[in-house]
C-alpha cells in the first residue's frame, strides 16, 4: 500500500493488561497460587465452587493492586465493592468472574513512555481493577476433546485499562515494557509474558487524521509477547486502511493474532453480545482502605525507576543513556546505587556495571543478587584506576575477572599479585620510549612532518615493553616531548 494513502490515516490504540499477582495463595481462597504445577493440584471446594463455599480477599492481592495504582499515580478507591462478571466460561467452575466493574481500586493515572525512535508520550489510564483469573483449556492437536486445568482459576489479577491514547504500535510496545519493569520494581508480579503472568488485549481502529470521532474498533485477545502486540497493531491498522479504502464495512469484533502468519483473524462479533448481567457480588463485604492502611503501603514503596533515573541523571551526572539502561533492572540499578556510597567516580561505576560486570552475569546465567562482588570492592578497582596505580583496560579486565575469583581479597593485594601496579617514574618510563624510537626511526620522520597519528603506534610499542604498566596519560605525554626533539 503506498505510504500516501497511510499517512491519511491515524491509528487509534488503547490496551488492556493483565497482570497476575505474585502472591501465595488465590484471590479468594488459601489454594497456592504457582505456576508450573501438576494440572488440577492447586485446587479446593472453593476453587472447584462447591455449594455452600464462601470466598475470601486476599489482603495481599489488595495491597499490590494499591501499590501499582500509587506507581501509576491512580487515586486510590476507599469504598470497593466487587461484582459478578456472568458469562459462560469453560474453566472457571462458577459460571462466573469475580471482578470490579463500577468501582475499581484505582481510578485514573498515567504511564510514561519513550519509545526507541524517541516518542515521548503520557498513556492515560481508564482504571486498574482487581479480578480473578480464569483456569486453561488445553487443545491437543489430533484430539476431540479439550483438557481443563484449574490450577489457574481463580488466581489474582489486576487489569490495566488504557485510555485510547496510543497512535504507534511502538507505543504499545514501550508501554508494555513499561509495566513490566514497574510490576517487577514492585514485586508484584514477575511480568513474565510467555508463563502468561502478563497478557495483552488490543482495542485499535482508524480515523482520518483531524477527525474527532473513533472509527470502529476491533479487540486483539490474549497476546503474550510485547512483540507480537506490536506486530498485531501493525497488521491490522493496514487490513482497517484497506477495507475503508476497498469501501468494505469494518465490523466490530474479537480477533486472534497468528504469530506465525503475522496476521489477525476473527473469532466472534461483538455487535450481539449478550449483557454480562454484572451485579455485586454477595458473598463479599465493602472492602475499605483506611488511611492507616494506605499509609503503610504508601511507606513500603521502593525506589521506581523514574526516580532512580531522575537521580542517577541528576545528582550522579550520567548520560540519559547510562540511566535508561541501568534502571531497566531493579537489582542492578540499586547495585550501582550502593557502588554510588563508596565512590564518587559515577561514570567509571557505571561503565563497569554496563559492560565487565553486565558481561559476567551474562555469560555465567546468573542473577545480580548472585553477583560474586560486593558494591564496595567495585569502588576499590574505581579508586586504583582513579589513583593511576592501574590502568583502565587492566582495571576492567584482568583485575575484575581475578576478584571475581577470590572476592575476599583486595583490589590493592589482587593488583600486586597480578603485577598490574602502573609504574610511572621518569626513570622507568623514559628509558623505554627511548627504544622504540630508536627502533623506528622513519616513524619518527613522519611523525615530525605531520602524521601525528603514529603516535598510537608508539604508544602501544611502549606499552608492549612495559607489559602494560606505564601510566598511559603520563607516558602519552612524555612519547610526544621525545618525539619533537628526536
Amino acid at each position: 500500500m503506498e505510504k500516501a494513502i497511510i499517512d491519511k490515516y491515524e491509528l487509534v490504540v488503547g490496551l488492556e493488561i493483565h497482570a497476575q499477582l505474585a502472591t501465595k495463595s488465590k484471590a479468594f481462597c488459601d489454594d497456592a497460587n504457582s505456576f508450573g504445577e501438576e494440572p488440577n493440584t492447586n485446587i479446593s471446594v472453593i476453587t472447584l465452587a462447591h455449594p455452600g463455599t464462601l470466598p475470601k480477599s486476599n489482603k495481599v492481592a489488595v495491597e499490590y493492586s494499591i501499590k501499582m495504582g500509587l506507581a501509576c499515580g491512580c487515586e486510590i478507591n476507599r469504598y470497593n465493592i466487587y461484582d459478578r462478571k456472568n458469562y459462560f466460561y469453560p474453566d472457571l467452575p462458577k459460571g462466573f468472574q469475580i471482578t470490579q466493574e463500577k468501582h475499581p481500586i484505582c481510578i485514573g493515572g498515567k504511564i510514561d513512555v519513550k519509545t526507541k525512535s524517541g516518542i515521548k508520550s503520557s498513556i492515560r489510564l481508564n482504571r486498574i481493577h482487581m479480578e480473578e483469573d480464569a483456569g486453561k483449556s488445553i487443545h491437543k492437536e489430533g484430539e476431540k476433546d479439550t483438557l481443563i486445568d484449574l490450577n489457574r482459576a481463580g488466581v489474582p489479577l489486576i487489569e490495566i485499562v488504557t485510555e485510547p491514547d496510543l497512535r504507534h504500535s511502538e507505543e504499545a510496545y514501550s508501554c508494555l515494557m513499561e509495566v513490566r519493569r514497574l510490576v517487577r520494581y514492585l514485586g508484584v508480579c514477575d511480568g513474565n509474558m510467555e508463563e502468561g503472568s502478563m497478557r495483552c488485549d488490543a482495542n485499535i481502529s482508524i480515523r482520518l487524521k483531524g477527525a474527532k470521532d473513533y472509527g470502529v474498533k476491533v479487540e486483539i485477545k490474549n497476546m503474550n509477547s510485547m512483540r507480537n502486540v506490536q506486530k498485531a497493531i501493525d497488521y491490522e491498522k493496514i487490513r482497517q486502511i484497506e477495507m475503508i479504502e476497498n469501501n468494505e464495512e469494518i465490523i466490530s469484533e474479537t480477533r486472534t493474532f497468528d504469530a506465525q502468519t503475522g496476521k489477525t483473524y476473527g473469532m466472534r462479533s461483538k455487535e450481539a453480545l449478550n449483557d454480562y448481567r454484572y451485579f455485586p457480588e454477595p458473598d463479599l463485604p465493602p472492602l475499605i482502605i483506611s488511611d492507616e492502611w494506605l499509609n503503610n503501603i504508601k511507606a513500603d514503596m521502593p525506589q521506581l525507576p523514574k526516580e532512580l533515573f531522575q537521580k542517577f541523571t541528576s545528582k550522579y551526572n550520567l548520560p540519559e543513556y547510562d540511566a535508561n539502561v541501568l534502571v531497566d533492572s531493579q537489582d542492578i540499578a540499586l547495585y550501582f546505587d550502593q557502588i554510588c556510597d563508596h565512590s564518587k567516580n559515577y561514570k567509571a561505576a557505571s561503565n563497569l556495571v554496563m559492560t565487565s560486570i553486565k558481561s559476567y552475569l551474562n555469560d555465567k546465567g546468573i542473577e545480580m543478587q548472585d553477583f560474586p562482588l560486593a558494591p564496595a570492592k567495585i569502588a576499590e578497582i574505581i579508586a586504583l584506576v582513579d589513583s593511576n596505580k592501574v590502568s583502565n583496560t587492566a582495571a576492567s579486565g584482568k583485575l575484575f575477572k581475578a576478584m571475581t575469583a577470590s572476592p575476599e581479597k583486595s583490589a590493592l593485594a589482587v593488583a600486586q599479585e597480578l603485577n598490574l601496579i602502573q609504574e610511572s617514574g621518569n626513570d622507568f618510563i623514559l628509558p623505554l620510549i627511548q627504544e622504540v624510537i630508536e627502533k623506528n626511526p622513519d616513524k619518527v620522520k613522519a611523525y615530525q612532518k605531520g602524521k601525528k597519528g603514529l603516535i598510537g603506534m608508539f604508544m602501544g610499542e611502549v606499552m608492549k615493553l612495559s607489559k602494560g604498566k606505564v601510566d598511559p596519560k603520563k607516558t602519552n605525554k612524555l612519547i610526544q616531548e621525545a618525539l619533537e626533539k628526536a
